[in-house]
C-alpha cells in the first residue's frame, strides 16, 4: 500500500456519516432510497459525461471560427484533456469517496464544471479555452463522476449493471426537437426524440447562431448548475468510511492479474472509443456531402445510441455477467469501426452511427461494475475505480491527438486515422478476452 495517506477528518458532522454496517452484507438492492441514488447518479453523469460528449459540436466551431488557425490535432488536446482529467482525477477521488467526503466532492465538481464553462465562455485564444473548458471543467467532471457509479455499487448486487447502465445514460435524458425529415435522413421522421448527451450540443447549436457563443455556452452552465442541485438533495453514502485513513492507492491491485489486464484492456478502448464522436460530423459533411447543419446530427445520433448501448447491455449483464457481455459489444464495435472505412454515402453513415453509440456505449457503462466483480472488498472499489480508469483516461487523452495528427481534414483523408481507431479497439477488445478467462479460470465458473 502506498505511504501517502488522507487525513480523518475528526470534525466532520455526525449527521453526514451513515451508521456503521459491514459493506457487502446488508446491501439493499433496491427500495426507494436506493433508486434515488440512481436518479441522483445519472444526473453527475449527465453533467460530467455529458458535458463531455458534447466536446464534437465545440469542436467544429473552434474549427471553423474561433480557433479556426489551429490544427484539428490542437483543439481536439482541449477534449481529450477533459476526459483524461475526469479519468486522471479519481485516483484523488475514488479514496476520497471511501473516507465519506462525498458531498464535498459533489460540492467542489459543481463548482469547477459551472466556472469552466462560465469562463470558456469569456475564452477567446486557445490557452484560455484549453484552461478554462480542459483543466476546470475536467477536474470539475472527475469530482463528479467515480462518486456517481461508486455509490450505485454499494447499494445494489443482482441489479447491480442494470443501475449503473442508467446511470452511465445520465449524458441521455430524452429531448424532443424538430427537423425536416428529408433534411437529416430518410430513417427518421419528422418528430423524434433523442435521448441524449444530446441536450447539450443542440442547445449549443441551436442557440450559438442566435445569441452568440458566450451565452450559449454559458446556458449550459446555467443547466449544469441547477440540475446538479438535485443529487446534493437526494444522495447518500450507505457504508461508514473505514476508522483508520485509507492509502490513496491500493497498491496490491497491480499483484492482480485480472487488474492489470483490465486496466490495459481500458487503455487500448479509450484509445480509439471517441474518434467517432469527435470527427462523424465532419466525416459526413467532407466525405458523404451531407450539409453542414445536416451533419452535425450525427453526433446526436450517435449519443442516441449510446443511451440504449448502456441500458441494455446491463440488462443483459445481470444475467450472464459483465464480462460475457462487453465482449461482444467491444468486438462489434472495432468490426463496425472496420467497416467506417467503406462508407462513403449518407445512409450507410446514419446506420453506422445508430449501431456504433449503442455498441460503444456498453464500454463506457459497463467498467464499473467489472471493477467490482474483481475487487475482494467493495469498501475499495472507489479507490480502484479511479486507479482503473486512469488508464482509460490517459488513452483517451492521446487517442484522438494522435488520430487528428494523421487525418487531413481538408484533403479528405480520414481512413488512416479511422483504421488507427479501429485496430486500438479491437486491441482492447482481446484483452478484455483474457480478463474473461483469467477470471473464469480463478472463480471456476462461466459467468463472469
Amino acid at each position: 500500500m502506498s505511504s501517502t495517506s488522507l487525513p480523518n477528518d475528526d470534525e466532520k458532522s455526525q449527521e453526514e456519516k451513515p451508521p456503521a454496517s459491514n459493506p457487502s452484507s446488508d446491501i439493499p438492492d433496491g427500495g426507494f432510497h436506493a433508486y434515488l441514488q440512481v436518479l441522483g447518479a445519472h444526473l453527475l453523469f449527465f453533467n460530467s459525461w455529458g458535458i463531455i460528449n458534447t466536446f464534437g459540436v465545440y469542436q467544429e466551431y473552434y474549427s471553423v471560427a474561433l480557433l479556426s488557425h489551429e490544427s484539428a490535432s490542437s483543439i481536439s488536446w482541449i477534449g481529450t484533456l477533459q476526459g483524461f482529467l475526469l479519468f486522471l482525477v479519481g485516483i484523488l477521488t475514488g479514496p476520497i469517496f471511501d473516507r465519506g467526503y462525498f458531498r464535498h466532492l459533489i460540492i467542489t465538481g459543481t463548482f469547477l464544471v459551472v466556472f469552466g464553462m462560465m469562463m470558456t465562455s469569456l475564452g477567446n485564444t486557445y490557452y484560455q479555452i484549453i484552461l478554462a473548458q480542459g483543466v476546470c471543467v475536467g477536474i470539475g467532471a472527475g469530482c463528479l463522476f467515480v462518486p456517481s457509479v461508486a455509490i450505485v455499487a454499494t447499494y445494489f448486487t443482482t441489479k447491480r449493471a442494470l443501475m449503473t447502465g442508467i446511470t452511465a445514460a445520465g449524458g441521455s435524458i430524452g429531448t424532443r426537437i424538430r427537423v425536416a425529415s428529408q433534411s437529416v435522413t430518410p430513417f427518421l421522421t419528422d418528430e423524434y426524440f433523442l435521448p441524449g448527451g444530446v441536450i447539450f450540443p443542440i442547445v449549443f447549436r441551436k442557440l450559438q447562431p442566435t445569441i452568440g457563443f458566450p451565452w450559449a455556452t454559458r446556458i449550459i452552465a446555467f443547466m449544469a448548475l441547477f440540475l446538479l442541485c438535485i443529487p446534493l438533495a437526494i444522495m447518500r453514502t450507505r457504508t461508514a468510511p473505514p476508522p483508520k485513513a485509507r492509502a490513496l492507492l491500493d497498491l496490491s491491485a497491480f499483484r492482480e492479474a485480472a487488474f492489470n489486464i483490465f486496466s490495459l484492456a481500458l487503455f487500448l478502448s479509450f484509445v480509439g472509443l471517441y474518434f467517432p464522436f469527435f470527427y462523424a460530423s465532419i466525416y459526413g459533411s467532407r466525405i458523404t456531402g451531407l450539409a453542414d447543419d445536416v451533419s452535425f446530427y450525427l453526433l446526436p445520433v450517435l449519443n442516441a445510441g449510446s443511451i440504449f448501448g448502456r441500458i441494455v447491455p446491463g440488462l443483459v449483464a445481470d444475467k450472464v455477467g459483465s464480462l460475457n457481455t462487453i465482449i461482444p459489444c467491444a468486438v462489434i464495435a472495432a468490426i463496425l469501426a472496420f467497416a467506417w472505412l467503406g462508407i462513403t454515402n449518407a445512409p450507410g453513415l446514419w446506420v453506422f452511427s445508430v449501431l456504433y453509440g449503442f455498441f460503444s456505449g456498453a464500454i463506457v457503462s459497463l467498467p464499473p461494475t467489472i471493477v467490482a466483480l474483481i475487487s475482494p472488498d467493495l469498501s475499495l472499489v472507489g479507490t480502484r475505480m479511479g486507479m482503473s480508469f486512469t488508464f482509460a483516461g490517459l488513452g483517451l487523452l492521446i487517442g484522438n491527438p494522435i488520430a487528428g495528427s494523421i487525418l487531413n481534414v481538408q484533403d479528405g483523408t480520414f481512413k488512416p486515422a479511422i483504421a488507427f481507431s479501429a485496430a486500438t479497439l479491437m486491441a482492447g477488445a482481446v484483452a478484455l478476452i483474457v480478463v474473461r478467462a483469467w477470471v473464469v479460470k480463478s472463480r471456476k465458473g462461466w459467468k463472469a
